[in-house]
C-alpha cells in the first residue's frame, strides 16, 4: 500500500516523484489536441498532458438549473472527492513509470513554510533546483529558470487556459510569480478550518460555511483567499489557471488539502459527507452518489463520490500533523 511522505523531509519521494512526473511527461499517450478539439497547431499530448484537460474540462462542467459558481470540481462539496480521486489516477500512473506498485504521491506541508515571514518563504527547500525549481523570472515571462522543470532542462506547457478561459495549444516554458505578498496558509487557518463541525452546508457553493469551503478557501468571504486557493495564488503563474496541473507543484498541494481532509475524517468519524443523494437534481455531481466527472470515464461519468470517502486500501500518510 502507497504511504504519501513530505516531499521536504523524504528525499527518496522527492527523487521519485521527479522522476515519475518526468517519465509521464515523455510518454505519448496517443492522443491529439486535434482529436481533442482543442485551438491552436496540432500536436502529440504526453500522459501528464491528460491530466490537464481533465482538471480544465472538469471545471467547465457547470451544475445544471443553477446560478451558483459550482461546477464538477469545485465551488461545491464534491471538490475534496473529486480531487482525491483525481490524484488517485495519476498515483497510479506514477506507479506504474516507475515501476514501483508502492510509490505513495508527496504532500507539500505549506502551513510549515506558512510559519515563515513572508519574505522567507520563498526560502523553503521545496523551491531548491533539487525539488521544484524556483521562482520565474518576470523578465522572460514569468519563466521557471531552475530545477527539473524549467526552461534549460526542456520542460514545456503545451497547453493553457487564455484569459477567455479557453484551453488552447501552446509550447512555452512553464511559468510562477511567487506573491509574497499574500504569502502561504497558516498552521492556525489549518486549525479554524478542522474545527468545523459539519462537512458543507447550504447554499453548496463558494459562499457556504463548512470545512469543505474552509479548506477550498473561499471563507470567510472578506479574507479571501485561504488554505488551497492561497496557495495557488502564492505559487502564481500557471497555478492560477485552470490548466494549473502543467505546474507539477499542483500535486502536492492537492495531496495536502486530501491530507488535511483526511486528518478531519479521523477527528470526526460519523460526521457525514452533504449533500445527500436525495438533495435536487441542481446539485448533480455533488451529491453523495452521483458519478464524478472524468474525461478517462465512458460518458465522462466515473465513480459514485461515495468510493471516494474511505480509501485506507489505497493509501495513508505518513503523518496526519497539519496544525
Amino acid at each position: 500500500m502507497a504511504i504519501r511522505r513530505n516531499i521536504l523531509t523524504n528525499a527518496t519521494a522527492r527523487q521519485k516523484y521527479v522522476q515519475g512526473v518526468t517519465l509521464l511527461k515523455a510518454e505519448a499517450s496517443g492522443t491529439t489536441t486535434t482529436s481533442l478539439g482543442i485551438p491552436g497547431p496540432g500536436k502529440a499530448l504526453s500522459t501528464y498532458d491528460l491530466f490537464i484537460v481533465m482538471h480544465h474540462w472538469a471545471m467547465m462542467q457547470f451544475t445544471p438549473q443553477t446560478q451558483s459558481d459550482r461546477n464538477a470540481a469545485h465551488a461545491g462539496p464534491v471538490f475534496l472527492p473529486w480531487h482525491r480521486w483525481m490524484l488517485i489516477q495519476f498515483e497510479a500512473q506514477l506507479q506504474r513509470v516507475l515501476n514501483d506498485p508502492n510509490f505513495g504521491l508527496p504532500y507539500w506541508h505549506w502551513a510549515a513554510d506558512g510559519e515563515r515571514p513572508k519574505p522567507q518563504q520563498p526560502n523553503s527547500a521545496l523551491w531548491n533546483a533539487n525539488c521544484m525549481g524556483g521562482d520565474g523570472d518576470q523578465a522572460v515571462n514569468g519563466a521557471v529558470e531552475t530545477g527539473p522543470f524549467s526552461l534549460g532542462s526542456g520542460w514545456r506547457v503545451e497547453m493553457a487556459a487564455d484569459v477567455n478561459g479557453v484551453l488552447r495549444s501552446v509550447h512555452r516554458p512553464l511559468r510562477r510569480q511567487f506573491d509574497v505578498g499574500t504569502g502561504l496558509p497558516t498552521k492556525a487557518q489549518v486549525g479554524r478550518a478542522l474545527s468545523r463541525t459539519r462537512y458543507d452546508r447550504s447554499p453548496w457553493n463558494s459562499t457556504a460555511l463548512g470545512f469543505r469551503n474552509r479548506v477550498e478557501g473561499w471563507a470567510p468571504a472578506a479574507s479571501a483567499p485561504h488554505l488551497h486557493n492561497r496557495v495557488h495564488v502564492f505559487v502564481g503563474g500557471d497555478m492560477l489557471l485552470s490548466s494549473s496541473p502543467n505546474d507539477p507543484v499542483f500535486y502536492l498541494n492537492h495531496c495536502n488539502v486530501d491530507r488535511i481532509w483526511a486528518a478531519w475524517q479521523k477527528q470526526r468519524p460519523a460526521a457525514p459527507y452533504q449533500p445527500g443523494q436525495s438533495a435536487p437534481q441542481s446539485l448533480f455531481r455533488h451529491r453523495i452518489d452521483d458519478p464524478m466527472y472524468s474525461i478517462f470515464a465512458p460518458g465522462t461519468n466515473g465513480p459514485p463520490l461515495r468510493q471516494m470517502l474511505g480509501v485506507s486500501a489505497l493509501y495513508s500518510y505518513g503523518s496526519l500533523a497539519v496544525s
